[in-house]
């Protein structure tokens, strides 16, 4: 595997993991479960500072789909540039 496609298949991986925790949300969303943990061990990284920069907006996290965006803009400046 090149390095395009380690770094296609990592950001991919990372746009999952952020589907699979808002899904899980609306499932179990007192979490606890093992598969909830660990979506919120994988993305909390990328999610955490994104909610210190967007203002709260009552019960609806809008972190998620921010950081869907600036994944998707990063994963094809990174593809792009290489």
């Amino acid at each position: 595997m090149n390095i395009v496609g380690l770094i296609n298949l990592l950001f991919t991986l990372m746009i999952f993991a952020i589907f699979g925790r808002v899904i899980m949300s609306w499932v179990s969303p007192r979490g606890g479960d093992p598969l909830s943990n660990l979506l919120i061990q994988i993305t909390e990284p990328i999610l955490q500072p994104i909610r210190r920069v967007i203002p709260s907006m009552g019960m609806f996290d809008l972190t998620p789909m921010v950081a869907l965006i600036l994944l998707t803009i990063i994963q094809r400046v990174l593809i792009d540039a290489l």
